[in-house]
């Protein structure tokens, strides 16, 4: 077996750190899966059919002795030596384990009452584990739950829709999942928490470092209330390929997903690709024709069956919730201040430009424009060559 020792013993002693007192089997089954994570990338399924078929103790112990598995090709099981055995490394796999252990990162697998079922819908892509910091009992909340997500570069205007419908749904108890990054994620991610609500950021790279760096303090902030997790060991740098494979996980967590922003070849995207490939409902955020940030919902709405979300009421319904009844419907629902401050310095008579709206309320004039094309989806305001100006209830 190539020396490399799977006994109770060296299990034990490994995961001593993080998870106390458990029976030789456990360990020996957990100790299987940390190693398999250092041998295998995201998304693998030679590795899942084999685990699959034979657990990750007998399966990890079959790969190293070098013998035939009738679960996988020939051709596919030599491919597959040649990637991970380069990577089985003892000290590695320590390392790891010691790192989570340090900064709070609890190994989640299968076996653990936690363990989100709808990853399984993945098959043989499935995760063979998470690697989380937070509390690891609340992902079990994420079978209602809705991801987020969206164009890095965020226009004001999708920062705003973001907040808008993350705020919204979090107050109502629905989890809001993300990716951790710039731009929409991370709008999504803070109007969660600014409402008390629950939250998940999937990372590309392990769980004990910050990604992106300028998301240290946010992605710090998720795991105090809720949740940062990872399938790769602690210590992993993330890769172009492990973005891609972290956005399969975002959409099988989530029951459904929405794309408020993203551009003609936007990551987000690939996310709603899994969306649709796992048949979970798709949604998409209109925004200007004129926005090269909207050209990928636009994309997704035409010619991929994406439904037209313009409220938070409209995710509600992606979700298979009814619709709030008690309440306005529309972008100032609940959060009546700015579109408040921005409607109050229009007029229904006079056409006004933007920035002449902004001086009256006294706001900037990004942050006009953004709330400007909220309350135009929402039918309270039209445009013309003239500027903007409320609409009448006959208009």
């Amino acid at each position: 077996m190539n020396g490399f020792d799977l006994s109770a013993d060296v299990a034990l002693g490994a995961l001593a750190s993080m998870h106390g007192e458990q029976s030789p089997e456990a360990a020996r089954e957990r100790y299987a899966i940390a190693v398999w994570c250092q041998l295998i990338e995201p998304g693998d399924s030679v590795a899942g059919r084999i685990i699959a078929a034979r657990g990750p103790v007998a399966g990890l112990e079959a790969v190293l002795a070098g013998g035939p598995l009738p679960e996988v090709t020939a051709r596919e099981l030599a491919e597959a030596r040649k990637r991970w055995l380069p990577r089985l490394s003892a000290r590695a796999v320590a390392a790891s384990l010691a790192t989570a252990a340090a900064r709070g990162v609890a190994l989640v697998t299968r076996s653990d009452p936690s363990w989100p079922g709808q990853l399984d819908d993945l098959g043989p892509h499935a995760p063979l584990c998470l690697w989380v910091r937070g509390d690891v009992r609340a992902l079990r909340r994420f079978e209602a739950s809705v991801a987020i997500v969206g164009a890095r570069a965020a226009s004001r205007y999708g920062d705003h829709v973001a907040m808008e419908l993350a705020a919204d749904l979090a107050s109502e108890g629905i989890a809001v999942v993300s990716g951790g990054a710039y731009g929409i994620d991370g709008a999504a991610h803070r109007a969660t928490l600014a409402t008390g609500g629950l939250t998940a950021a999937l990372l590309a790279g392990g769980a004990d470092r910050s990604y992106p760096a300028g998301h240290t303090q946010l992605i710090d902030d998720i795991a105090q209330s809720g949740i940062i997790a990872s399938e790769v060991p602690c210590g992993s740098a993330p890769t172009k390929w492990r973005f891609l494979q972290r956005n399969r996980l975002i959409a099988a967590l989530s029951a459904a997903t929405v794309v408020v922003e993203a551009g003609w070849r936007s990551g987000s995207l690939n996310t709603a690709g899994h969306a649709a490939a796992l048949s979970r409902p798709l949604g998409a955020v209109p925004g200007p024709i004129t926005s090269a940030t909207s050209a990928g919902t636009h994309r997704l709405i035409r010619e991929y069956g994406a439904q037209c979300i313009t409220s938070a009421d409209d995710v509600r319904e992606l979700l298979g919730l009814t619709p709030r009844t008690d309440a306005v419907t529309g972008v100032d629902a609940g959060r009546t201040g700015e579109a408040t401050r921005v409607q109050d310095a229009m007029s229904t008579r006079s056409w006004r430009e933007s920035t002449d709206i902004a001086r009256r309320a006294g706001m900037a004039a990004d942050a006009v424009e953004a709330i400007l094309g909220l309350l135009r989806l929402d039918g309270s305001v039209e445009t013309g060559a003239e500027g903007w100006r409320l609409r009448t209830a006959a208009g």
